[in-house]
């Protein structure tokens, strides 16, 4: 490990340690009792499932919120009233899942901003500005148009604008929460070239992420939390992903592949030929069986939503026929699919697939008002509760109650929200864009077994991802775009992750 200089003096103290860090909201614990030390140019991974305290625990390090109880040492000193300014005076940063960028200014002036607030200064050097962003880029190995408007600029390059703002602002430790929900692998490796060059300067890292793969690829140290303890921590060399996953959830969890049961005959229910949307997809065929669970996988671009979203009637196919049970169908519109029994789960459940502020029971029930109401129209509470009541209990939804908004639910109660409220249909084709996107490894879990469980009882479940081990898990054939176009089909149990990942790089290149 590299040892830290401190005043000419070579040490690896840590440059911030917690000592019996205790932390409640309204009666409620969020964190009870934390030790950790966080050594100087080592990379941490900070894991647990949503609602162990995680984000709470980094609010306290970065200074938002004062513990209750314990005790903070920041480079050797007793912090006894920290605020986000003096965390940042010290060198701690946090880049947040949203980057927290201006969008309407350029790159120089976001990498350069915090900086240049900090000189209180009421006339603007834009050379100066120009120059530290350039400074700070060069730092990373990095290129982009420093007059460049952000809001122009990819995902990808955001995030790198934001490290470049924290190194400029002299970082000691930078935090960054799930920064890889909305990247490519490409993208996702060049951050961590650079997350590397930045632990190889000294910088202390705590990486925030559900993506098991990716932690154990990076990190080389984990803290593990569950229900606002610290319950495991240690070098990575000594932790196995099953290890890992236990110490999460409190559970030992068994992911198996899906075949299709041997013991049925199972017939065609949807059928696509040579379908085109313009800027879209080309000339898209395939059959989906019952019992099937059928993946569509590609990089972003491939035009795999857009399918998804034509077979939900989203969006309009501009040629082709799609046939369900052998008759001819129109998709004019998300009405005509839900009559056709088909269902989707979007790919952003809080834009496209949720009422935010509304209870859950309304979430569950919206898509089958018209099954509850009487004959003049009217709806029964008593009825919508006790539709999504049995939902709540089949899908493992924690909450204290089905009257709770779905804004404080986790984000994989949330997901399961959004596939109750589908299957309340029930459904023929249920197609699933990215199910189990920013949900921990216990959510998903769940998740993956019901898609399993929904196959076995005769169900054709198109599942749409660029996650591997979850398609892999799940399908039992799989289709690779690119292009707009199906490229390759490969059955599951012909081919392995690894071969599955190299083939859709292929594609890239």
């Amino acid at each position: 490990m590299k040892e830290y200089m401190k005043e000419g003096v070579r040490t690896d103290s840590p440059f911030i340690r917690l000592s019996n860090i205790s932390k409640s909201f309204a009666g409620i614990k969020a964190l009870n009792g934390i030790d950790l030390e966080i050594k100087p140019g080592r990379i941490y991974c900070l894991m647990g499932e949503n609602g162990c305290g995680k984000s709470t625990l980094i609010k306290i390090i970065s200074g938002v919120y004062a513990p209750d109880e314990g005790e903070i040492e920041l480079d050797g000193k007793i912090m006894k009233h920290m605020t986000p300014k003096e965390a940042m005076k010290k060198g701690i940063e946090v880049i947040y899942q949203d980057f927290s960028v201006f969008p309407n200014l350029t790159v120089a002036e976001n990498i350069s901003m915090n900086t240049e607030m900090t000189r209180k200064t009421k006339i603007v050097n834009w050379k100066r500005i120009h120059s530290q962003a350039q400074l700070a880029m060069d730092k990373l190995g990095i290129a982009l148009p420093l007059d460049e408007t952000v809001e122009h600029l990819s995902v990808a390059n955001r995030q790198l604008i934001a490290i470049s703002r924290a190194i400029s602002h002299d970082a000691k430790l930078l935090i960054m929460d799930e920064p890889t929900t909305a990247l490519t692998k490409c993208e996702v490796d060049a951050l961590f070239e650079i997350v590397k060059r930045l632990n190889e300067s000294g910088i202390s890292i705590i990486f925030v992420s559900h993506k098991l793969d990716e932690v154990m690829q990076l990190s080389q140290e984990i803290v593990i939390m569950r229900n606002g303890e610290k319950v495991a921590d240690g070098n990575m060399t000594d932790f196995t992903k099953d290890k890992i996953i236990y110490y999460m959830t409190g559970r030992k969890l068994t992911n198996t592949s899906y075949r299709i049961p041997q013991n049925v005959n199972s017939k065609i229910t949807l059928e696509v030929k040579h379908i085109t949307q313009k800027g879209g997809f080309s000339d898209i065929s395939f059959s989906i069986k019952e019992n099937e669970i059928v993946g569509i996988t590609g990089l972003l671009g491939s035009g795999r939503t857009a399918l998804a979203n034509a077979l939900f009637g989203i969006s309009r196919i501009d040629s082709g026929e799609i046939l369900l049970d052998g008759k001819r169908i129109r998709l004019r519109n998300v009405r005509n699919a839900v009559l056709n029994g088909i269902a989707y789960v979007p790919e952003d459940r809080l834009t496209e697939g949720l009422f935010l502020n509304q209870p859950i029971n309304q979430n569950i029930a919206v898509t089958v008002l018209d099954k509850l109401s009487n004959k003049i129209g009217l709806v029964k509470s008593a009825s919508i509760r006790n539709m999504s009541l049995e939902w709540i209990k089949r899908l493992h939804v924690k909450t204290e109650s089905d009257e709770l908004s779905v804004h404080f639910l986790s984000g994989g109660n949330q997901q399961k929200v959004v596939l109750a409220k589908w299957l309340a249909i029930n459904p023929k084709i249920l197609i699933l864009n990215g199910p189990t996107v920013g949900v921990d490894i216990g959510a998903k879990t769940d998740i993956i077994e019901m898609i399993k469980s929904l196959a076995r009882e005769g169900m054709s479940i198109i599942l749409v991802s660029d996650d591997v081990s979850e398609i892999m898990m799940c399908c039992n054939r799989i289709m690779i775009m690119r292009s707009g176009r199906i490229t390759e089909e490969v059955m599951a149990e012909n081919i392995n992750e690894t071969e599955l990942y190299n083939k859709i790089r292929v594609q890239e290149e």
